[in-house]
This record gives structure tokens, C-alpha cells and sequence, in this order.
């Protein structure tokens, strides 16, 4: 090989080895710079890692120190709350599973002072023994061993009972123990010394107070009897003087007397009802009743206080609705009267409308009667509604400071509607008019239902008149009850424009605006119409003067009874053909009675020589025999002397009272056979006080002031066959007007 050949090889092989240097190089230069960044990889990881441990190390020490801290709280709390426990003065244990003691304060212990086997591990039935063993507790009547027995068959109650214990130094205990959900049982001991110290001490007052009400009772009773016995000689004389021959201004003084009575005797009536409330002794008296007989007589006494205002009173009764009933019928006829009354009282123009309602209840049940009292009076403020129930309250103001009143009347149907367990409200306007209503739970006596009357077969359209709607909506609803075309008119010229040969009666209204009823049926004969017109008025005396009264068929008092409106139309076959002419009166036949020799004896005891002079006058019309004694020995004589056929008895009189004395002469009747009837004359008028009269064997009973009516009817009801007749046959018994109702 030649010289340049081999240099040529060489110098290829040194390239060579340089280049194979420099790959070399450049991998080692690759590969340290990998392990530089590896180390700094690590280099950082282990930053990391130092940094998460110090975070640790940290948060242990945190949570070593929140733990401490927890701990420390954790004592004090419970050291707080033993000392609070400790420090309460009733008693505090408690008890594991097993009723064994695990911690009692001090005043747990206290109880046990001595007793160094009372302590935590202690079982309770020990506990036990030792209040009985020791003498710690005051079992009264009761045995240890029972006492002991009862308590334990308490603690194993789900929940214990409270129990009452009393200790040997008079302290009473009460026992409060509750299971926990792990078994343990927590017990308190409360010192209810001083409650029933209090309790006795409230026993004592009530005491006091229910003696200091018997003698206020007691003294009401006799303010009853005190004033009542007087008045019954202004009242009654009063009354008996009405019936003399008076000029115009003494009857004006005679009126003024009497009502100012009657006024006072509402008032005193009022005062007496609302104390027997107060003291819980008013007592209902259930007894079949007729609900719309009731209303309708107390609309009949409120009617010429009405007919002076020139106010109209309307009655709408459910037809449905039965009116045989069972319930208190005074207390009803009480708050009737007050709410009617006073709608009366307040209205000065448009109507008082008595609405009833109600849906019978199944199979005999109790039937929730609504009644509701509407008027067009004054109305009450808005701000005074939520008052007028309250006691001695009236809505004042200028427009009605001219009416009177204790302001006790609504107070007093409140409470007794909350007595038959019912409710009462009230709805007004001011200057619209009020509607006050209660509902009552009444049961259907039983009484069969008033059948509907036959009417004629020529009465099929009816044609009413009269300006108030409520009244021709309830004469419209009444009769087209019975199958009859109803067509209502406002007024007597609207009559005549509807007029038509289909009108079989006209049933009209007397005063109306416009054209009243007796103008239109004098327009209807001047026309040689002839359909029958029957008139309603609440003011008969001024019809039957009036020339036009020829033309009726009928005549009938307002308000209207619904059993005497449908009478009336199923007689209608029996009227004349003519209504124009009016039928002669029916004659009687002459009745075939035996003679009577005799007068009706009448025995009246009364010890007041006023009162005597005030009945001697009430009666003194009446063909009767009149004998009077001052006290109740001389009744029992003149009892067995002239044979009474009835007898008035005075119950307070000197030496021997009323009671005594009817006594006596049912005792004499029960060996000689007969029985009279006494009839109780007194002023004493509290509640309860007829329950206590009419024990000792009276009849009847009535309260003084006397009334008239009230006489009467006792001695015609009493009237023996073999005796004349106190009054003529076609006398009427004097009614009571609305003056003398007794509120």
C-alpha cells in the first residue's frame, strides 16, 4: 500500500474517532443533562414532601391542642353544671339501670342527713326503706310496706307518674322521675310546700267568698222580696185605678205611674238575672214549648209600641221547620223579648222582621234552630259592635241618648244562650239598620205537625199587596206553599193596574204610601169589582171605624199567625158569595145549665193590707166570694170554714208562712180526699225560688207585681162545674199590653 494510501486511511480512522468522540460527548452531555434534571426533580419533590410533613407535624399539634382545649371545656362545663345542680335547692339524682345511685345533690342528700349508706351505689328500693324505717316520710293512714309497694310499682311505669309525698317536717315533696333511653332514671324532687300552703289558703278564700255570695243571694232575694211587695201596690193600683172613669190628664198620670213601675221592675228583674248568673245558680227548666206561638205572643205585646212608631212587625218561620219543641221556653221568651225589643226601640221608621230557620235533625235529633232579628233602626257604629254584649253597656251618642235601659239585657241573652250551649252575634250599619241572631239546639217535642188546610176548589190565584217586601216575600212564600198562584203588588194603584178576572182573593196590607188597602178596595166596588179582599192591620180599631170596613171579606191583626192565616183561607167556602155584604153573626144556641146556687169561693192569704186592697180591686168584676186571711194559721181556718175553691197563697207572711200552711192543707186533704188549688202570690222572684214553692204542694206561681190577666186566668181555670161563671160567657179576659211586659 502506498505511502498517501495509508495516510489517507489514517486520517479517515481519525476522523473517525473524532467524530465517534464528539457522539460520545453529545450522549454524555444528553445524559448529564438528564440527570441534572432528574436531581432537580428530586431535588423539588423533596421540597414538597419536607413542606407536607411540616403541614402535618402542624396540624397534629393543632388538633393535640383543640383536642386539649375541648377537654378543658368539656370539665368545665361539667363542673359548672354539677354546681349549678348542686346548688338548686329541690332535690336531683340520678340512677342507672339498675336503680342504682350514681349522683345525688345536696339537696337529695340533705334529706338523708346521717345516713352515711346513702351514696353513689346505692339502690333505690333501699332508699325506700330507709324513708320509711327512719321516720323521714309521713305515710298518713297508709302501711310502710304498701307505701314502699306503691312507689316501686310507680318507677316501673314506662313514665312515671308525679307523686306527692310529705316528710316528717311537714314538707311536701312532689316526685318527677324519667326513664332515659340507656335505662337511667333521673329523679326530682320539688318543694311544693308553699303552693299548697297557697292551695289552702285559696280553699279558705273560696270559702269566705261563696259565704259572702249566699248572703249577697240571700240579700238580693229579700231586696227582691222588699221592693217588690210595694211596688205590687203602686203597680197594681195603678192598674185597677186605669179601669175607673178618668179624665185625659189623670189617665196621663195613671200611665206615667204604671209604666215608670213596670220600668223599674225591668230593671230590678235585669239586676237579679245577671247576679244569679254571675254565681252560676241560673238553671234551665226544659219542657215542650211552641217556638212560633211564643214569638208570635210577644210580637202581639210589642205591637202598639210598633204601631205608635209606625213600624211594621214581620214573623218569617220556616214552613219546614217544626215549632213544637223542647227547651226553656222563659229563658227563650227572655232573650226574645230583649232582642225584639230592642230592635223595636231603635227603629224609628221601616220594619222589625223575626226570621226562623233551621234543618230538622235525623231521627228525632236535636234540630239547629237559627233565629235572626232584622231591623231598619239606627244601627251601631263599627267600633262598637265588638261591645254590645258587654255589661252595662250602651252604644252612645247624640242620636240615641233618649232611650233607656240597665244595658243589661243583651249581657244577660248572651249568657243564657251560652247556657243552652248556643251562639249569638250581631251584624249592623250604622244608620242601615241591625241584625242580631242566635242559634240553639232544640229537640222536636214529637207533636204531629199542623195538617195543611183544604182550601176551596175556586181558589187558585191569590193576589197580595203590601209596600214591604220582606212581607210579601213571606205571604207569597206561605201560600204558594199550598198550590196557589202568588202575585205580589207594592201598593194599592199597582193592584188595580194587575187586576184580572184570574185573582180569586185579594189579600192587602191597611196602610201603605200612595193608596192604602182600604182605598183601593173602595176603587174596586166603585168599579162593581167583587173579588173578596181580606185585610191585614196592625191597628184593627181604626178599620172597623172606617166606612170602607163594609167591603172586606176579612179583618186580621198584624203580624199575621201562620196557623191563623191558613184557617182562615181554608174557610173561605163558608164566607158569603157577596163579600159586600157582610154575614150576619152566627147565633148561638141556647146552652141548657143546670142552676147554680153559689158563687166561686176564693181564699187569698195575704198579710199586706195594701195588696189585699190591690187584688180585692182586680177582681172586683167577678161574680166570685172573696175571703181573705192575714197569715197562714188563719188561712188553715178558713180553709176548713168556707171550702175554697181555689186559694191564693201569699208565701212570707208572720207566724206561719205560705209553704207551712199549704202543708198543713194537703195534709188535711190527704184524710179527707179532695185537692184545691193553691196558686203562690210572691215577690220573691229569683231564679230556683218556684222550685222550693212549688215543693211544698202548690200549684201555680206567680210573681208580684200581680197581674190582672195572669188572676184571671188562674181563677177560670180553677171553676168548678157546680159554680156561676165569674165572667158572662161572652166576656174576654183582659190582655196584657206591651206596658206590661216584664222584661
Amino acid at each position: 500500500m502506498s505511502l498517501a494510501q495509508k495516510l489517507t486511511e489514517e486520517r479517515r480512522s481519525r476522523l473517525a474517532a473524532e467524530r465517534m468522540l464528539e457522539l460520545k460527548q453529545a450522549e454524555l452531555f444528553a445524559a448529564n443533562r438528564k440527570l441534572g434534571e432528574h436531581a432537580q426533580q428530586l431535588t423539588e419533590e423533596i421540597v414538597e414532601t419536607r413542606a407536607e410533613v411540616e403541614t402535618i407535624r402542624d396540624e397534629n399539634q393543632r388538633v393535640k391542642s383543640d383536642l386539649t382545649a375541648a377537654n378543658q371545656r368539656i370539665a368545665l362545663t361539667e363542673r359548672r353544671l354539677w354546681q349549678s345542680i348542686d346548688a338548686i335547692k329541690d332535690g336531683f339524682a340520678l340512677f342507672n339501670g339498675d336503680n342504682n345511685l350514681i349522683m345525688a345533690n345536696r339537696s337529695y342528700l340533705h334529706v338523708f342527713d346521717g345516713l352515711e349508706m346513702v351514696k353513689p351505689g346505692i339502690n333505690i328500693v333501699t332508699i325506700l326503706q330507709l324513708l320509711t324505717d327512719e321516720g323521714i316520710v309521713n305515710t298518713g293512714e297508709m302501711a310502710p310496706r304498701v307505701w314502699r309497694q306503691r312507689l316501686i310499682e310507680r318507677l316501673q311505669q314506662p313514665v312515671p307518674e308525679s307523686t306527692v309525698i310529705r316528710l316528717w317536717n311537714g314538707k311536701y315533696i312532689k316526685l318527677v322521675n324519667q326513664r332515659g333511653a340507656g335505662g337511667d332514671l333521673v329523679s326530682l324532687c320539688l318543694d311544693i310546700t308553699a303552693t299548697v300552703e297557697y292551695e289552702e289558703q285559696l280553699k279558705e278564700a273560696r270559702s269566705v267568698a261563696e259565704s259572702a255570695n249566699r248572703a249577697k243571694s240571700s240579700f238580693l232575694a229579700n231586696m227582691s222580696h222588699e221592693i217588690r211587695t210595694p211596688m205590687n201596690g203602686v203597680v197594681g193600683m195603678a192598674d185597677v185605678l186605669t179601669d175607673t172613669g178618668l179624665s185625659a190628664e189623670q189617665k196621663l198620670y195613671v200611665d206615667t205611674i204604671k209604666n215608670s213601675g213596670e220600668a223599674l221592675l225591668v230593671i230590678i228583674n235585669d239586676v237579679l238575672d245577671y247576679s244569679k248568673i254571675e254565681a252560676r245558680k241560673l238553671e234551665l227548666h226544659p219542657e215542650p214549648f211552641d217556638l212560633e206561638r211564643i214569638i208570635q205572643e210577644i210580637l202581639m205585646l210589642l205591637q202598639p209600641s210598633a204601631r205608635d212608631k209606625g213600624i211594621d212587625l214581620l214573623l218569617d218561620y220556616d214552613l219546614f221547620l217544626p215549632t213544637q219543641l223542647i227547651g226553656d221556653p222563659g229563658r227563650l221568651r227572655q232573650v226574645l223579648t230583649n232582642l225584639i225589643g230592642n230592635a223595636v226601640k231603635f227603629t224609628a221608621r221601616g220594619y222589625v222582621l223575626v226570621r226562623v230557620t233551621g234543618v230538622p235533625g235525623e231521627a228525632g235529633g236535636p234540630t239547629d234552630v237559627h233565629v235572626s232579628i232584622e231591623d231598619t233602626g239606627i244601627g251601631i257604629p263599627a267600633d262598637m259592635v265588638g261591645h254590645i254584649f258587654g255589661e252595662f253597656n250602651q252604644v252612645e251618642n247624640e242620636r240615641n241618648r233618649q232611650f233607656d235601659g240597665t244595658g243589661l239585657g243583651l249581657a244577660i241573652s248572651q249568657r243564657l244562650i251560652d247556657l243552652m250551649g248556643g251562639e249569638i252575634w250581631v251584624t249592623s250599619e250604622e244608620g242601615v239598620g241591625s241584625n242580631f241572631g242566635f242559634q240553639v239546639a232544640l229537640t222536636p217535642s214529637g207533636a204531629a205537625p199542623l195538617p195543611h188546610p183544604t182550601l176551596p176548589e175556586g181558589l187558585k190565584h191569590v193576589l197580595v199587596v203590601d209596600d214591604i217586601e220582606a212581607n210579601r216575600t213571606i205571604l207569597e212564600r206561605q201560600i204558594g206553599h199550598l198550590g196557589v198562584s202568588v202575585t205580589c203588588c207594592e201598593n194599592g194603584a199597582q193592584a188595580l193596574e194587575r187586576l184580572d178576572d184570574s185573582v180569586d182573593l185579594i189579600l192587602t196590607d191597611h196602610h201603605m204610601p200612595g193608596m192604602d188597602g182600604l182605598e183601593m178596595t173602595s176603587h174596586l166596588r166603585a168599579q162593581g169589582n167583587e173579588t173578596p179582599v181580606i185585610m191585614l192591620s196592625s191597628n184593627l180599631g181604626a178599620v172597623e171605624g172606617n166606612p170602607a170596613r163594609k167591603h172586606l171579606l176579612g179583618l186580621m191583626q198584624k203580624p199575621v199567625p201562620r196557623q191563623s192565616l191558613m184557617a182562615r183561607l181554608g174557610a173561605l167556602a163558608m164566607e158569603p158569595s157577596n163579600p159586600s155584604q157582610q154575614a150576619a153573626p152566627i147565633a148561638k144556641a141556647p146552652t141548657l145549665q143546670t142552676p147554680r146556687q153559689r158563687a166561686m169561693r176564693i181564699l187569698a192569704a195575704e198579710d199586706n193590707k195594701t195588696n189585699q186592697l190591690v187584688f180585692r180591686k182586680m177582681i172586683k168584676d167577678l161574680d166570685v166570694d172573696l175571703t181573705f186571711a192575714n197569715n197562714g194559721e188563719e188561712a188553715i181556718a178558713r180553709f176548713r170554714t168556707i171550702q175554697p175553691d181555689l186559694i191564693f197563697m201569699d208565701i212570707s207572711m208572720p207566724r206561719m208562712d205560705g209553704k207551712q200552711a199549704t202543708t198543713a192543707i194537703r195534709a188535711l186533704e190527704a184524710k179527707s180526699g179532695g185537692h184545691v188549688p193553691i196558686v203562690a202570690l210572691t215577690a220573691h222572684a229569683m231564679d230556683g225560688d218556684d222550685k222550693g214553692i212549688l215543693a211544698a204542694g202548690l200549684d201555680h206561681y206567680l210573681t208580684k207585681p200581680l197581674r190582672k190577666p195572669q188572676i184571671i186566668e188562674r181563677i177560670l181555670a180553677a171553676h168548678p162545674p157546680d159554680a156561676r161563671a165569674p165572667m158572662p160567657p161572652d166576656t174576654e179576659p183582659v190582655k196584657e199590653t206591651a206596658d206590661q211586659l216584664d222584661g
